[in-house]
């Protein structure tokens, strides 16, 4: 069966792993599932809660060839994060004969998948809107003067008084290099073992890599735009790289796209993508290894560990993830379990309400006041054929308009708060050894989990809602999960 992969992140300052771990994963699921991947479409830098996503549409518009079966996304929320144009979307893939599916998130093909499809996209949008509630007001008026609002500034460029880019000249000629050098056909390799053979080192003062070639070559600030938080804003800073380079280059990257190792990896961290480090709030990822006896470990470790930039101990991956998922049900309360219903509910029957159930609805309203006029002149008794047949036939509309309003609302499943309810207390009292149902439940409930010397927090998808859980570091180094030189076999971004 032929699929596409759709990827997307959403913030200008999130690491290019966040594609490239999407990529790992949907490979891998397409393999064990003998799925053909034909093509990718990704979108970076890009919010989930609008449509004006090229590679999306562009998706969409191919939908329409009949190439492809079915879009495979990580996550639900990387397809949309908002409800309604999740809805539209869906629906103009169903007319296509293609459907979406979730690499990380089992779902199941009866009615408790449909009610589970729903909670995750309720539970994105909800925190989607919330999240963006939180944001401050300055970085956004920032943003629109084209003023830096921090993070790391790109190598080529630094910030003057006035809070804005400027050109390096001692750093950008190494920026302008790289690109030449790629435009002209050289290797990542050759790139790399030229920069470094030279000393140059990335804007932190590491060698450069694979990675942060590739970063570099897709940055569009190098072109002149300023990027934050979705927002593009073309010439707002000062171009280190021309038009026609920059082009050629993308247009070269495209052309040399290769499909990421598929090779299955032998653990599922289950918490990729949600653990950070509490001391310098780095993401941390999974690593296996053995120690001096031969004996597999699995942690969880610090990105910045190896690059002696961060000092904290890595966690046992199955000491973690079972004290997420033991909080994590503690949280499900009948009263959070009532609220996120309601919210499911309501979204749901927001969903309900499309475009095209407003225009069924408006022209059933019109059937109805049509109809009624023509009773009118019956009533009156100017009675004839012509009047008869058109009542009929205004009655036959009615029925086909009626039909089709009920093809769009099955479309949506129809939810009842508790119903919701039912489910969710069920869900809770799920297989706490089942794989599925602890992916499940942290796709769900689980929005972050930082770790701090001897504390967890985990921050839950439910507005206001964590939990502070102490662990005892000297207990889980007696147990041996951390052995003492390990060596590494996978690393799961």
């Amino acid at each position: 069966m032929n699929i596409v992969i759709y990827a997307r992140y959403s913030c200008s300052n999130q690491r290019e792993e966040s594609i490239e771990g999407q990529l790992k994963v949907c490979y891998e699921f397409a393999k064990n599932n003998n799925y053909t991947v034909i093509e990718e479409y990704i979108d970076r830098g890009i919010s989930g809660r609008t449509d004006k996503r090229p590679e999306f549409l562009r998706m969409i518009e191919d939908s329409k060839k009949k190439l492809f079966d079915k879009v495979l996304v990580y996550k639900l929320d990387r397809f949309s994060r908002d409800r309604y144009d999740n809805a539209i979307y869906k629906k103009a893939l169903e007319k296509n004969g293609v459907s979406v599916i979730s690499a990380c998130e089992n779902i199941p093909e009866d009615e408790s998948g449909d009610i589970l499809i729903s909670v995750i996209e309720a539970m994105s949008q909800y925190y989607s809107k919330d999240l963006s509630r939180k944001v401050k007001r300055g970085m956004n008026s920032n943003a629109d003067k084209c003023f830096s609002t921090g993070g790391t500034i790109p190598l080529g460029f630094y910030i003057g008084e006035d809070k804005k880019y400027h050109i390096n000249k001692e750093t950008a000629p190494i920026v302008i290099k790289i690109f030449e050098m790629y435009s002209n056909g050289y290797t990542m390799k050759n790139i790399i073992d030229y920069l470094n053979s030279m000393n140059y080192r990335t804007v932190l003062g590491n060698k450069f890599n694979k990675n942060s070639i590739y970063k570099m070559l897709v940055n569009k600030k190098y072109n002149g735009y300023y990027v934050y938080n979705g927002l593009e804003i073309k010439n707002g800073i000062p171009k280190i790289i021309d038009d026609n380079l920059f082009e050629k280059c993308q247009d070269i990257m495209k052309n040399n796209k290769k499909a990421p190792a598929r090779r299955k990896a032998e653990e599922e961290y289950l918490l990729t993508t949600k653990i950070f480090c509490g001391k310098c709030n780095s993401a941390m990822v999974g690593i296996s290894g053995r120690g001096r006896n031969k004996e597999k470990y699995a942690y969880y470790r610090c990105k910045n560990k190896p690059l002696k930039l961060c000092d904290k101990e890595t966690i046992p991956k199955d000491y973690i993830e079972n004290i997420v998922i033991g909080e994590t049900k503690k949280v499900l309360t009948d009263k959070n379990i009532e609220k996120i219903a309601i919210e499911v509910v309501k979204l749901c029957k927001k969903q309900n309400n499309t475009e095209t159930l407003k225009y069924l609805r408006k022209q059933l309203r019109k059937l109805d006041k049509e109809t009624t006029n023509l009773l009118l002149v019956l009533e009156s008794g100017k009675i004839s054929d012509l009047i008869i047949n058109r009542i009929e036939e205004k009655k036959k509309e009615k029925e086909d308009i009626e039909k089709q309003i009920i093809i769009e609302e099955k479309k949506t499943p129809n939810l009842t708060v508790e119903k919701v309810m039912n489910f969710l207390k069920h869900f809770k009292n799920g297989d706490y050894n089942d794989i599925r149902y602890r992916k499940n439940l942290i796709n769900v409930f689980v929005n972050k989990v930082i770790v701090y010397e001897n504390k967890l927090t985990i921050l839950y998808n439910l507005q206001d809602s964590q939990s502070d859980v102490l662990y005892n570091t000297t207990l889980v180094n007696q147990e041996g999960f951390e052995p003492p030189t390990p060596r590494l076999e996978g690393q799961c971004f």
